[in-house]
């Protein structure tokens, strides 16, 4: 028995292409059940906050005249 890939006929090239295709499919089919299977109210949206007065923070108790 030979551990090759390289001297491995035909048909096993075949059950590696065919098991790694059914594991590729299988994992996309969780994938898309899960996230479609998890709306339950938590969507997010995006907020616009609109820019006010510029304020000025500092670390020191001191105030500021400009």
């Amino acid at each position: 028995m030979n551990h090759s890939i390289y001297s491995a006929d035909r048909s096993t090239h075949l059950k590696i292409v065919v098991v790694a295709l059914v594991a590729g499919i299988a994992v996309a089919g969780l994938s898309i059940a899960a996230r479609s299977g998890s709306d339950d109210g938590l969507t997010q949206t995006a907020r616009v906050i609109k820019a006010g007065k510029p304020v000025v923070i500092t670390s020191s108790n001191a105030s500021l005249v400009r």
